[in-house]
C-alpha cells in the first residue's frame, strides 16, 4: 500500500532551493528525483519561458496540475515543484493527499541573490527585486498548507535536506 510518506514534495517561491535541495533528499534517501517543471516542459516539448510566451500563464497553469496529478501517483520519489504550483487549491489538495509536503521558504535577498535575473524565470521579467517583493506578498499564505516549513536562508542545500530528513524519519 502506497503511504502518503512515499513522496517528498517541495513547495515554495522560485529561488527558496527545490531543485538543489531536492537532489541533497533524493541522494539521501535513495528517492528519484522528479523537476515538476522539466517534466512539464518535457510534455509540452518547449521551454517554461516558450511555454508562457507562447501559451501564456493560464495553459501553463492547466498543464501544470494534469502533470502535478500524474507525478504523485509515483512511489519513491521527491518531487521538486514550481514557485507557483500552490496557486490552485486542487494542486494543494492533492499534495497533501498523495504527499509529505515540504515548504521552503528564503528572504527576498536571499531569493534575488540566488536568482538574481535568471532569464529562464518568465514571472521576474521587468524588475527582479520588485518582481520578487510582490510575489513574496501575493504568496504569503500559499505555503501554509506544508507539512513543515524550513527556513532556507543562510543555509546550505545539505543542510536543509538534513533538517528536513530528521522531521521526515521522526
Amino acid at each position: 500500500m502506497k503511504s502518503k510518506k512515499d513522496v517528498i514534495v517541495l513547495v515554495g517561491m522560485m529561488g527558496t532551493g527545490k531543485s538543489t535541495v531536492g537532489a541533497c533528499l533524493a541522494a539521501e534517501t535513495g528517492y528519484r528525483l522528479l523537476d515538476l517543471d522539466a517534466l512539464i516542459a518535457a510534455e509540452a516539448g518547449c521551454s517554461i519561458p516558450r511555454l508562457f510566451e507562447e501559451k501564456g500563464e493560464r495553459y501553463f497553469r492547466d498543464l501544470e496540475t494534469r502533470v502535478l496529478c500524474e507525478t504523485l501517483k509515483e512511489r519513491g520519489a521527491v518531487l521538486a515543484t514550481g514557485g507557483g504550483a500552490v496557486l490552485r487549491p486542487e494542486n494543494c489538495r492533492e499534495m497533501l493527499e498523495h504527499g509529505w509536503v515540504v515548504a521552503l521558504h528564503a528572504t527576498a535577498e536571499e531569493i534575488l541573490a540566488r536568482v538574481g535575473e535568471d532569464p529562464n524565470r518568465p514571472l521576474l521579467a521587468g524588475g527582479a527585486e520588485a518582481r520578487i517583493a510582490a510575489l513574496l506578498e501575493e504568496r504569503k499564505h500559499a505555503y501554509e498548507f506544508a507539512d513543515i516549513t524550513i527556513q532556507t536562508t543562510g543555509k546550505s542545500a545539505e543542510e536543509v535536506s538534513a533538517e528536513i530528513l530528521m522531521h521526515y524519519r521522526g
